[in-house]
């Protein structure tokens, strides 16, 4: 007996052949191969079933089943509809355009192919730019859309995805602070620039009418001058940098933990520890998945990857994609916790930032850090247990949660990577509790 099963988009290749109680792989569609089987054990009732898993939004389509022996022949035909529900939808923010504020809501993973509302906070839809649609080789859409908001009482916004034919939706509630919305810091900067000219206009002014009587007096006015024109232009420097960090974390802040984040969870990779790349005095477990500090300087190989200056180990395998893994730091009082680029100078005594490679969040003498290209003190509501590191390789980002709360604690944005990623691991050398790498549950 043979049982054919064929995709009627595709003219020669078959999905699937059964014959004489062998499976035939030749002439089969690639895209079908190690996805489908019959129910072996229902075939002498006559059920030619065919089960096809891990579905893709190209399976969809027209689909005949060619049954035929020595002495029998029938077939049929069936339609395949696929219906996948896709993530929640992402929104960021892309600062002041055209006298409003810029906001990008994303989302992928649907199908059949859906529609992006955004909403107000009366649920009443307002216009956008021009809808894009990708499409991947798996057959499933990604959508996003830009957008214009202007202030309002309430400064909340919806991003919809939805999918009437198969009757799903989902959406994400994003509010801005109207401190985003208001322009009063760059007028106040051009007054307070205004007001240093008008300064400096006097200063001259008072210089050339006490040059002959005091040049002494004069100079040291000059100075002071100088120095409140440089702590105003300080002053104005800072509030600038905090403006844009406000901005860069706001859309991550505003997730939490949603399940989108529980998404990420799904990136989870089983990491261990490279002894190779460990600094003399760390101790790792046998298992691979602790480290602490330990004042052994033990004798070690002099492998070139091994840290020397720094009580650094780096994770087993790197990565290009997007990858997610959890420590835990309860009882400590010092790390640093992040991702790294190699080849690196392991040498070096200086700050992990991104210029050199690193991405990294660290515990010490009680105050949290990032340490982008200009340091950030981060500002927790609760003292981390146990922490989730997560990068998405394509979009250049690296996060930090909270995991105990379930709480955002620090993006790294803007990135472009080009080599693999290592998780990096310093457990500090200010107390001898272990930085534990902790298996991940996405149902958590």
């Amino acid at each position: 007996m043979t049982v054919d099963w064929l995709n009627l988009d595709f003219i020669d290749d078959r999905v699937y052949r059964y014959q004489n109680h062998r499976i035939i792989q030749e002439d089969q569609i690639p895209s079908y191969r190690g996805r489908t089987s019959l129910f072996k054990e229902e075939l002498w009732r006559g059920n030619t079933s065919l089960k096809l898993t891990r579905v893709q939004g190209t399976d969809e389509g027209r689909y005949k089943c060619l049954i035929q022996s020595k002495s029998w022949y029938d077939d049929f035909t069936i339609q395949v509809l696929v219906k996948a529900v896709g993530s929640k939808p992402v929104v960021s923010i892309e600062g002041h355009r055209e006298g409003g504020m810029g906001l990008l809501c994303e989302s992928e993973g649907w199908h059949p192919e859906p529609e992006l509302l955004w909403l107000d906070s009366k649920g009443v839809h307002f216009s956008a730019r021009t809808l894009e649609t990708h499409r991947d080789f798996k057959g499933f859409y990604r959508v996003k859309q830009h957008v214009i908001v202007q202030e309002t009482d309430t400064n909340r916004f919806t991003c919809r995805v939805q999918q009437s034919r198969i009757n799903e939706k989902m959406e994400t509630e994003v509010h801005l602070p109207s401190e985003l919305f208001d322009t009063t810091p760059w007028k106040m900067s051009l007054i307070v620039l205004c007001c240093l000219g008008a300064i400096t206009v006097i200063g001259l002014a008072l210089a050339i009418y006490c040059i002959c009587n005091n040049k002494d007096n004069l100079t040291e006015q000059r100075d002071d001058l100088k120095k409140e024109k440089d702590d105003l232009t300080e002053k104005l420097d800072d509030h600038k940098r905090k403006l844009e960090i406000l901005t860069s974390q706001l859309d991550f802040v505003n997730t939490n933990w949603s399940p989108d984040v529980e998404t990420i969870r799904r990136h989870a990779v089983d990491l261990t520890l490279d002894p190779d790349s460990a600094h003399c005095n760390l101790i790792l477990s046998q298992d691979g998945k602790q480290v602490r500090h330990g004042k052994l300087n033990q004798v070690l190989s002099d492998y070139r990857k091994r840290y020397k200056n720094c009580s650094g180990i780096l994770g087993n395998v790197g990565f290009s994609r997007k990858f997610y893994y959890e420590v835990q730091v309860e009882g400590k009082t010092e790390w640093t916790l992040g991702v790294v680029r190699r080849p690196i100078n392991r040498n070096e005594r200086s700050r992990p930032i991104p210029y050199k490679g690193y991405w990294t969040v660290e515990l010490k003498n009680g105050e949290y850090t990032a340490h982008a290209d200009s340091p950030v003190t981060l500002s927790l509501r609760e003292k981390p247990q146990k922490v989730g590191v997560f990068v998405d390789y394509e979009k250049g980002q690296v996060s930090f949660f909270n995991v105990e709360d379930r709480s955002h604690i620090y993006s790294f944005t803007g990135s472009k990577f080009s080599k693999k990623l290592y998780p990096f691991f310093n457990p500090g050398g200010s107390d001898s509790v272990s930085l534990v790498i902790c298996p991940v549950d996405a149902t958590d």
